[in-house]
């Protein structure tokens, strides 16, 4: 609507999502503004760091809309950088709010708009509720489940109203108002910025401390060899859950020696990386549930080298020791929604199949 009501235009460079297309039509159009989700941009910035598009032609870029799933603020930061994308703005809703509930803006100080998904939008009201009890409105500052009201607020799922009741709540003492229920994880600060700090469903319960895997994978993004990385809880027999990283490295990285003593792939290249590889992504498409895993090689410079102690030793610097992974998985890519989310529970499927396979664990490790 607003290109129309604008006079501007709309480029749909592919049929389906292609970074590469996306990038040369942005260059031949001289576009002014970029969409997508953070794993969109996450390809499109691997495509300029290995030379495929040249870094020339984004001058115009200004601005554009993060949305879909938490973008990690060093990916800001680059996107910043390396697109000119400085107006980029981070939209937070879901379908059933209509969807969007949350935004910032180009005006919102720097660090609000690396670090937080912006105020509420107009007649939009918002809490951080107890993820136990959802009676329970926690102060400024506290974690909790974000709960949404408004006239965006659907009515409901067709067809199922169980599952409307679940998420769906009227609050008879607050004049009738309908909270959504998002399943999200969120802190509001006093100046009504909301960060969501993951999903409440993908919460890692270590030996009874509540672990955040955006946490954890925030911290890893940062890491200059990881290109992607998604973390999962995996089940364990003394702790409940520990904590495993399905990571993806730049193109122009090597992978090992694995200083696991134990391997966490199955299928052997002796390529830097696979994903430079078209020959090899050819044969990584027969690997189970859209999870492809990669293998080692053994004579790169240390600078152009990443192994599972790496990856470890990073998170201990950068966070605690309870959160480092007790599982690395290297893969090249994800199983994906059609909107480019990273479907989490086959993760941890094929995390569980390959623990059972004895792979991915450093030994010792506790």
């Amino acid at each position: 609507m607003a290109t129309a009501t604008h006079g501007s235009a709309i480029l749909f460079p592919s049929p389906a999502f292609n970074p590469q297309a996306t990038l040369q039509s942005v260059q031949a159009e001289k576009a002014t503004a970029l969409y997508g989700v953070a794993t969109m941009f996450v390809s499109e910035l691997e495509l300029l760091s290995t030379g495929t598009v040249p870094r020339t032609g984004f001058e115009h870029l200004r601005t554009g809309i993060a949305a879909g799933s938490s973008v990690p603020s060093h990916l800001m930061s680059k996107l910043h950088r390396e697109l000119n994308l400085t107006g980029l703005t981070i939209c937070y809703g879901m379908t059933e709010t209509s969807p969007v509930s949350c935004m910032t803006t180009p005006t919102d100080p720097l660090p609000k708009r690396l670090d937080s998904v912006g105020r509420l939008l107009p007649h939009v009201h918002a809490k951080v509720v107890s993820a136990t009890d959802r009676t329970l409105i926690l102060p400024i500052g506290e974690r909790g489940e974000l709960a949404i009201a408004g006239y965006n607020v659907m009515k409901g799922y067709w067809n199922d109203a169980a599952r409307t009741d679940e998420v769906r709540v009227t609050d008879y003492e607050d004049q009738g108002k309908v909270w959504m229920h998002t399943g999200d994880e969120a802190v509001m600060d006093a100046e009504g910025y909301v960060k969501i700090t993951g999903r409440i469903k993908d919460l890692i319960i270590r030996g009874g401390e509540n672990i955040h895997p955006l946490e954890v994978e925030n911290a890893l993004f940062a890491h200059p060899a990881v290109s992607e990385v998604s973390v999962v809880g995996l089940p364990d027999e003394k702790y409940g859950e520990v904590v495993a990283a399905f990571v993806v490295p730049h193109q122009d990285i090597a992978l090992g020696p694995d200083d696991s003593s134990s391997t966490s792939t199955s299928t052997t290249t002796t390529n830097t990386n696979p994903k430079a590889s078209a020959e090899q992504a050819q044969k990584q498409k027969q690997k189970p549930s859209g999870v492809n895993s990669v293998h080692t090689h053994k004579s790169e410079p240390d600078s152009k080298l990443l192994t599972t102690g790496k990856v470890r030793e990073w998170v201990r610097e950068q966070l605690s020791g309870h959160l480092v992974p007790r599982y690395v998985f290297w893969v090249t890519e994800y199983p994906k929604t059609a909107s480019g989310k990273i479907q989490k529970f086959k993760l941890r499927e094929m995390g569980i199949e390959w623990v059972e396979k004895g792979r991915g664990e450093e030994r010792g490790i506790d």
